[in-house]
C-alpha cells in the first residue's frame, strides 16, 4: 500500500495491514523487517571526488582560450605573463569547486533532519532505539520537543500539535487527531499523520510507523531534489556562446593569415608565425574573466549590505532578467508574527494598533476605553492572559513568543488593553486546566481569586465555543441572549478576510470546585467576544510589490496556507489577480499546458505541495519566464534548485533550503529580494560596459596586425607589447567599471529576455566604430613617428601608448549611458577610476623610461611633443564617439516622437 493512503484507514485497519499491535513489535519481527525494508535513512547522494570536481571546472571553452593564451605567452618566453593567466584560470576553478561542493550538501542536509533516537514499544515494553533501525509496524511514543523519526499513522493524540511548516508551508502548528481522512486530502490536511523530520511542539501521542527512509514524505522530496536539473544562468550561457564564437573566429583568422602569408605574400615563416601569435594574443581578452568575476564579487558585497547573501556568483546577473518572483507568504511577505487586529463584542467592534508582540499599541473603539470600568473588557483581558500557556520574552530590543504564536498574540492584546500577566496572576490562581485538543477544539482553565470566587476561562474555535454558550456579556456587565446567527455571520465575515478567529468566554463556578472536567464547560457559558488574528504583511513588502510592478516583474504567492487567508494577504500586499486562488487540489487535476496558462493569469496559489511548487516553476519557465523562487522549508528545496534563481530564508529557513539556493536572505524579507534584483540589474549593466569596453580594444589590436600583414608593413606593435596592454589595462581600467554606481532608472524598465544577446545591435555598431578609430589612431601615430625619422622601436612605443591613451578615453565614454561624456559627473570620475588611471600611467612611465623595462619590451623614451600628439588622438577619439552618439539620438528622437531609447534599452532589445 502506498504511504499516502494510510491516512484514509481506521487505526485498527492500519495495525492489521502492518501486522502490528498496540504493544508493538517483537525484536525478532523488527530484525526481519529491517533486513527486508532497509535502514530508516535517506540514501546518500552520489558524490564525486574533489579531484574530479576540480578538473571539471576546466571543461569550458573560455578556459580553453585562456589556456591557449598561456601556451602562446610561454612560447614567447614570458613566464610572468603565463603565470598571471594560469592564476586566473586556477582561481576561477577554485571558486567553481567551492560552489559545486556546497550544492552537493543540499541532500545531505535533509538527512540530518531525522532524530538519532526514538522511543518505541518493543517486546511489550518501552525502549529507545536508533532511528535508522525503525521499521514499518513499530509503535512510536511522541512528546513535546521530539522530532518525528519516520512517517507515522497516529493511534493516540492528547493535545498533540506538530510544526509541519518545513513540509507544508503552513505557519502555525497543526493539531493532530486519530480519525481517518479522505484519501484525496492534501498533505497539510492529513491530521491523523505525523511526518518524518517535523517537530512536536505540544502534547503527547502514539503512532505506528507506516513508511521509513526513502518511502517517507521527506524521502519523496529527496528523490525530487536528486532528479531536478538546475538551469544554466544566462550569463554562463552567453559567455560560453561568446567564447565558442571567439575561439572559432580567432582560429579561422589565424589560419587564413598563415595561409595567405605563406602562399600569397611569401612572408618568412618565422616572421609570419610571430605575427599570427601577436594576432591571437591581441584577439584574446585574457583579463576579461577575472574582471567579470570581480564585478560579480563586488555585486555580491553590495547585495550582502542589503541582506542578500550570494552563494553562486552568476545568479547575480540572472537576477537582472528575472521576470517573475514566486514567493512564500509566511515570514517573507508577512512578519511571521500573529497579531490580534480586531475585537468583536455584542454591541461594538474594536480595532487594535501595534506591531508584532511588543506591548506598545492601543485599542480603538467608538468611545475611549476604560478597562477598570468595563467588566466585559476586563474579563476579555483575563481570558487572554490566564487561559494561555505561552510567554513573551524581550531581548536585544525584540519581543518574541515562547509557545503558540496565537497565544502570544493574546498576551500582547491583553497588554495593549492594560492587563499584564503578573497582575492577572496575582488576582487569579490557576487550579486546573483542560488543554486544547483537536477533538474538542478549545482550552479551558479553572481559577480562584483571593476573595473566594472561582471562574472558568475558555478560548477556542468560534463554532465550538458558540455551541457551548447561551448568553453573551453586555457592555454594562450584564447578560443577554446569544443570537447564534449574528455571531456566526461575524465569524464568516472575519474568516472571509483571511483572519483567524478565536472565541473567548467565561463562567462562574462554585468556589469549592477545584477539578475541571469536560462536563463543566458544556453549557451555561457566557460569551465575551471574538478576537481576529492575522500574520500581518510587512509594510516594506507592499512597497516592494509596487516596485516589482513598475519594473515589469510579476509576483506569484505560493503558500501552504488556506485559500481565504492567502487571498486576503494577496490583496493587502497589492497583488492584482487575487479573485481566483488556485489550490493544490485544483492544480493536481491540471495538465502541464493548463497549469502553464493558469500560472500566467493567477497570482495566488494555496495549499501547495513540493511537487506543485516544482511544477509551477517549470510551467512559468515553459512560458519563457525567468523565475526566482523563494522558500524556507525542506519542501521548497526541489523548486529552489530548479528555479533560475533560488532564494532561501536565512533566519527561519531549513539548512536543506539554504544549500539548494543561490541566494540566502539574512532578514527573510521580500523587500531584500527586490533590492537584490535592482543590484542584479546594475551588475548586468556593468558587465555589458566591461565587455563593450574590452572588445573594441582587442578588435583594434587584431585589426592593426591584420592590416599590417595585408599591406606588407612592419607590425606597429609587437606581440609582447600587445599582451602587456591587454593585461595592464583590462585588470585596472576594466576593473574600474566594476566600481561604478548603478543607474537610477534600473527598476523603471522591463526585465530583459534571458535569450537576449549579451550585446545588442547598438553595442555591436559601437564596437565596430571604435575598432576602426583604434586602427586609424594606432597607424596614424606609427606613420607620423616614422615620417618624423624615429626608429621602429620608438614608433612602436608611441603606437602602444596611443592604444592605452585611447582606451582611457574610451573608458570615459563607456561610463556614460544617458549623459554626455563631457558632463561634469562623467569627467569628475570616481576614486576607483582615477586610481586605475594612476596605476596605468605609472606603469607606462616605468616602461617608457626605465632601462631594464625598456630592454624587456623594446621601448624607448617618448619626446614631449610626440606625447602631446598621443593625448590629442585620445581626445579626438572621445569627440568622435560622443558626436556619433548625439547624432544617432537626434535621428531617433525625430523618428520616434521624442521618446529616444537609451543605448542600454537598445541592447536589451
Amino acid at each position: 500500500m502506498e504511504p499516502r493512503q494510510w491516512h484514509a484507514l481506521a487505526t485498527d485497519r492500519v495495525l492489521s495491514e502492518l501486522d502490528s499491535a498496540m504493544t508493538g513489535l517483537s525484536s525478532d519481527q523488527a530484525g526481519i523487517r529491517l533486513r527486508s525494508e532497509g535502514a530508516n535513512r535517506l540514501p546518500a547522494p552520489p558524490k564525486r571526488s574533489l579531484t574530479r570536481l576540480f578538473l571539471s571546472q576546466f571543461h569550458n571553452v573560455l578556459i580553453y582560450v585562456l589556456l591557449g593564451s598561456a601556451l602562446i605567452t610561454t612560447l614567447l618566453g614570458h613566464v610572468v605573463d603565463t603565470t598571471v593567466i594560469l592564476a586566473v584560470v586556477v582561481i576561477n576553478a577554485v571558486i567553481g569547486l567551492i560552489q559545486e561542493h556546497r550544492a552537493e550538501r543540499a541532500l545531505a542536509a535533509i538527512q540530518e533532519l531525522l532524530a538519532p533516537y526514538a522511543t518505541v514499544l518493543r517486546d511489550g515494553g518501552r525502549c529507545r532505539v536508533k532511528v535508522e533501525t525503525l521499521v514499518p509496524g513499530d509503535i512510536v511514543l511522541l512528546e513535546a520537543g521530539d522530532r518525528i523519526p519516520a512517517d507515522l499513522r497516529l493511534l493516540q493524540s492528547h493535545g498533540l500539535s506538530i510544526q509541519e511548516s518545513m513540509l507544508t508551508g503552513e505557519s502555525t502548528a497543526v493539531e493532530k487527531h486519530t480519525d481517518p481522512v479522505p484519501a484525496w486530502m492534501a498533505l497539510a490536511e492529513r491530521g491523523c499523520m505525523a511526518f518524518g523530520g517535523t517537530l512536536v511542539v505540544g502534547g503527547q501521542g502514539l503512532g505506528v510507523v507506516v513508511a521509513t527512509g526513502i518511502a517517507t514524505e521527506m524521502g519523496r522530496i529527496s528523490r525530487l531534489l536528486a532528479h531536478v536539473t538546475p538551469r544554466t544562468t544566462p550569463l554562463v550561457r552567453q559567455m560560453n556562446s561568446f567564447a565558442r564564437w571567439l575561439t572559432l573566429i580567432i582560429l579561422m583568422l589565424a589560419a587564413a593569415v598563415m595561409a595567405l602569408g605563406h602562399f600569397l605574400w611569401d612572408y618568412p615563416f618565422g616572421e609570419l608565425f610571430t605575427a599570427v601569435v601577436g594576432l591571437s594574443v591581441a584577439a584574446i581578452p585574457e583579463g576579461l574573466p577575472a574582471v567579470l568575476t570581480i564585478t560579480l564579487a563586488l555585486g555580491a558585497q553590495a547585495m550582502a549590505r542589503r541582506n542578500a547573501l550570494v552563494r553562486h556568483l552568476p545568479a547575480i546577473e540572472t537576477l537582472s532578467s528575472v521576470s517573475v518572483i514566486c514567493t512564500d507568504k509566511t515570514g517573507t511577505l508577512t512578519r511571521n508574527e500573529m497579531v490580534a487586529t480586531e475585537l468583536v463584542t455584542v454591541d461594538e467592534r474594536f480595532t487594535i494598533d501595534g506591531v508584532g508582540y511588543a506591548p506598545d499599541g492601543a485599542i480603538q473603539g467608538a468611545a475611549p476605553i476604560d478597562l477598570q470600568a468595563s467588566l466585559r473588557l476586563r474579563e476579555l483581558a483575563w481570558v487572554a492572559v490566564l487561559c494561555n500557556d505561552a510567554a513573551l520574552q524581550h531581548s536585544d530590543g525584540i519581543w518574541r513568543v515562547e509557545g503558540d504564536p496565537m497565544e502570544g498574540a493574546l498576551l500582547t492584546l491583553a497588554a495593549r488593553m492594560g492587563m499584564s500577566r503578573p497582575e492577572a496572576q496575582r488576582c487569579w490562581v490557576r487550579t486546573d486546566v483542560l488543554p486544547f485538543d483537536a477533538e474538542h477544539r478549545y482550552m479551558a482553565t479553572l481559577h480562584h481569586d483571593h476573595e473566594r470566587h472561582a471562574r472558568l476561562f475558555i478560548k477556542g474555535a468560534p463554532e465550538r465555543v458558540l455551541a457551548m454558550c447561551s448568553r453573551v456579556r453586555t457592555a454594562e456587565g450584564g447578560e443577554a441572549i446569544l443570537e447564534h446567527a449574528w455571531w456566526h455571520a461575524q465569524v464568516e465575515q472575519l474568516a472571509g478576510r483571511g483572519l483567524r478567529v478565536l472565541a473567548l468566554a467565561t463562567r462562574r463556578v462554585p468556589v469549592s470546585q477545584t477539578v475541571l472536567s469536560r462536563a463543566d464547560v458544556e453549557g451555561g457559558i457566557i460569551l465575551l467576544g471574538l478576537v481576529a488574528l492575522m500574520d500581518p504583511p510587512r509594510p516594506e513588502a507592499v512597497a516592494a510589490i509596487a516596485e516589482c510592478r513598475r519594473a515589469g516583474i510579476g509576483v506569484r504567492m505560493i503558500t501552504g496556507d488556506h485559500a481565504a487567508t492567502a487571498a486576503a494577504i494577496g490583496q493587502m500586499i497589492g497583488l492584482e489577480r487575487t479573485r481566483r486562488v488556485i489550490t493544490g487540489a485544483e492544480l493536481e487535476t491540471m495538465s502541464d499546458d493548463e497549469l502553464s496558462a493558469a500560472a500566467m493569469e493567477t497570482d495566488v496559489f494555496a495549499r501547495t505541495s513540493p511537487e506543485h511548487k516544482l511544477r509551477l516553476v517549470m510551467a512559468l519557465q515553459a512560458r519563457g519566464m525567468t523565475v526566482a523562487m523563494t522558500g524556507d522549508g525542506v519542501n521548497d528545496a526541489p523548486a529552489l534548485k530548479r528555479a533560475d534563481v533560488g532564494i532561501a530564508m536565512g533566519r527561519k529557513g531549513s539548512e536543506a533550503a539554504r544549500e539548494a539556493a543561490d541566494i540566502v536572505l539574512a532578514d527573510d524579507n521580500f523587500a531584500s529580494i527586490v533590492a537584490a534584483v535592482r543590484e542584479g540589474r546594475n551588475v548586468y549593466d556593468k558587465i555589458v560596459r566591461v565587455i563593450a569596453w574590452t572588445l573594441p580594444t582587442d578588435a583594434g589590436e587584431a585589426a592593426t596586425i591584420v592590416t599590417a600583414l595585408l599591406f606588407g608593413m612592419v607590425l606597429p606593435v609587437t606581440p609582447v607589447q600587445i599582451l602587456w596592454v591587454n593585461l595592464i589595462t583590462t585588470v585596472t581600467l576594466g576593473l574600474a567599471l566594476a566600481f561604478e554606481s548603478g543607474e537610477t532608472g534600473a527598476m523603471q524598465r522591463p526585465p530583459r529576455s534571458s535569450d537576449a544577446p549579451l550585446l545588442g545591435l547598438a553595442w555591436l555598431w559601437h564596437i565596430g566604430l571604435v575598432t576602426a578609430l583604434f586602427l586609424l589612431g594606432t597607424f596614424g601615430i606609427y606613420a607620423w613617428a616614422i615620417e618624423r625619422g624615429h626608429d621602429i622601436a620608438l614608433a612602436r612605443t608611441m603606437a602602444m601608448n596611443t592604444l592605452i591613451a585611447m582606451e582611457i578615453s574610451h573608458l570615459f565614454f563607456i561610463r556614460s549611458i544617458h549623459d554626455s561624456a563631457f558632463s561634469l559627473r562623467i569627467l569628475r570620475g570616481t576614486r576607483a577610476l582615477w586610481v586605475a588611471i594612476g596605476i596605468v600611467v605609472a606603469a607606462q612611465c616605468a616602461m617608457n623610461w626605465l632601462p631594464p623595462v625598456q630592454a624587456v619590451f623594446e621601448t624607448r623614451t617618448i619626446p614631449l611633443l610626440d606625447g602631446m600628439a598621443i593625448l590629442a588622438v585620445a581626445v579626438l577619439l572621445l569627440l568622435a564617439v560622443e558626436t556619433e552618439r548625439q547624432l544617432r539620438r537626434k535621428f531617433k528622437t525625430g523618428r520616434r516622437d521624442d521618446t529616444p531609447p537609451s543605448d542600454e534599452q537598445e541592447a536589451i532589445r
